[in-house]
């Protein structure tokens, strides 16, 4: 039986992207019948996160994961993320001399820039190193693969995500006491996701944020004629999808934005800035509109065909997704004399 190592500072109960990708991988993983040990903060003592206490860091070390690892005995490790515990994963993983893959999910450069003066072409140095001895590196879309490959890392490959279409459909919208049409943003509602691009825009109708963080408080106050709806999950939040005419992604720095999926899914167009994620997820269809003005793409995308969106939205499966990381798991490149030299060190 084949038995997976996941090692991530990200999951339950936060609420974002990656906790939905791993989520979603080991449910299909444990169905197709892999054993499957997922490592996360429930497993250490945790400390809140500077400038975002809502995250907990764990109190990971090399030699606790390092005993997880023999006592597993895992025939793949995959390092989800950069924090304490992919940090501590990584040194047991080389000390034992066993491979691993990675993934690169969080533009993390972009995100520090904005909260402390730290140049990102030095934390694009740290991950380059941190990725380099990953025998993969699985990365959300093929603009964030070429943007990465320009940057110096190797052994990229791309991971889709996917979409439950089961829960995200065309359904019957919540009733919204909201004056026609509505704009709508599912978000962290953080300072990099750029919101108020969104939420300055001078738009007909209304505009709709779901999603809570660090920055609710404030930007309700800001914005007092906006609607903002909180933390939804499962049949309502399709529902709050289901109510609204747009989509608007007016993050800089997603590397892919599983929200654009569920959107499409059911049967909402997009508008977002020309960045990885809606360029890849949008492609050549007419699922929605990108543009460097956001307000541009808000109204253009008002008169897209819902079924449009809906048809792209079938490009994204999680069984595919599943595909992809399982064969990067299992078949890892062969290593050049420079990736072995590095490994080495």
């Amino acid at each position: 039986m084949r038995r997976i190592l996941i090692a991530t500072d990200a999951w339950h109960p936060q609420v974002n992207g990656v906790v939905r990708t791993l989520s979603n991988l080991v449910d299909q993983l444990r169905e197709r019948g892999i054993e499957v040990r997922v490592v996360t903060p429930l497993d250490f003592r945790t400390i809140a996160c500077p400038t975002y206490p809502e995250i907990r860091l764990a109190v990971a070390t090399a030699e606790r994961l390092a005993g997880t690892i023999r006592d597993f005995d895992p025939t793949a490790i995959h390092i989800a993320t950069e924090g304490p515990i992919g940090l501590a994963t990584r040194r047991a993983a080389r000390r034992l001399d066993r491979p691993f893959t990675t993934s690169f999910h969080t533009r993390f450069p972009e995100y520090l820039r904005q909260r402390a003066p730290v140049p990102e072409a030095l934390t694009y140095a740290w991950l380059r190193r941190f990725h380099a001895p990953a025998v993969a590196c699985l990365v959300p879309t093929q603009s964030m693969r070429r943007n990465l490959a320009e940057r110096g890392f190797t052994n990229l490959v791309t991971w889709t995500r996917g979409v439950d279409r089961r829960l995200f459909r065309p359904v019957e919208p919540i009733a919204l006491d909201l004056p026609k049409p509505v704009f709508l943003t599912v978000s962290r509602v953080a300072p990099e996701k750029n919101l108020s691009a969104f939420l300055d825009l001078d738009l007909p109708g209304s505009k709709l944020v779901v999603g809570d963080g660090p920055m609710l408080g404030d930007l309700m106050r800001r914005y007092p004629d906006v609607h903002f709806a909180g933390t939804q999950t499962g049949d309502v939040l399709a529902r709050y999808y289901a109510a609204a005419d747009v989509f608007v992604f007016p993050s800089m720095t997603d590397t892919f934005g599983i929200v654009l999926v569920e959107a499409l899914a059911c049967g909402i167009p997009l508008a977002a800035f020309p960045e990885p994620g809606p360029l890849d997820v949008i492609g050549s269809s007419k699922a929605g509109h990108i543009s460097a003005d956001l307000r541009e793409a808000c109204l253009a995308a008002l008169s897209l065909d819902p079924r449009d969106a809906l048809d792209r939205s079938r490009a994204y499966s999680w069984d595919a997704c599943a595909d992809i990381f399982l064969n990067a798991t299992s078949q890892a490149p062969e290593l050049s004399l420079e990736q072995t030299f590095r490994l080495a060190v």
